[in-house]
């Protein structure tokens, strides 16, 4: 894994999927509330008439010169859940993107938000 430092240098960086095959380009890092760890990035991607962030974990992804690897289809990532360029997730959404990529969800001790922009 990387320090939280370090990824944003990567931001408009190539996310490249196991095959090495361009998903878009790193847009933002959330990271786990709990552990104020890295967790999930969005990616931009889609046409240039209908761009969208597609969120997509950072377990186990590495980085090279000029992108980012996870280790993900590209095709299970664009099909993850969305937001819009300028959007925001929902607190109520959250669950759906652990679900999406079969990771366990579970809210914060206090009910909070497990999901936090950088």
């Amino acid at each position: 894994m990387f320090e939280v430092e370090d990824i944003r240098e990567w931001r408009d960086h190539d996310v490249v999927d196991e095959g090495r095959h361009k998903i878009g380009t790193l847009e933002s890092i959330y990271v786990d509330t709990a552990t104020d760890q890295p967790s999930f990035a969005t990616v931009t991607v889609g046409l240039p008439t209908r761009r969208r962030l597609v969120f997509v974990p950072l377990a186990e992804a590495t980085v090279g010169p000029g992108y980012l690897k996870v280790p993900y289809s590209r095709q299970l990532v664009k099909d993850a859940p969305w937001i819009d360029t300028d959007g925001v997730l929902p607190a109520e959404d959250e669950p759906a993107v652990f679900k999406h990529y079969e990771l366990p969800y579970q809210a914060g001790a206090g009910g909070e938000r497990r999901l936090a922009r950088r």
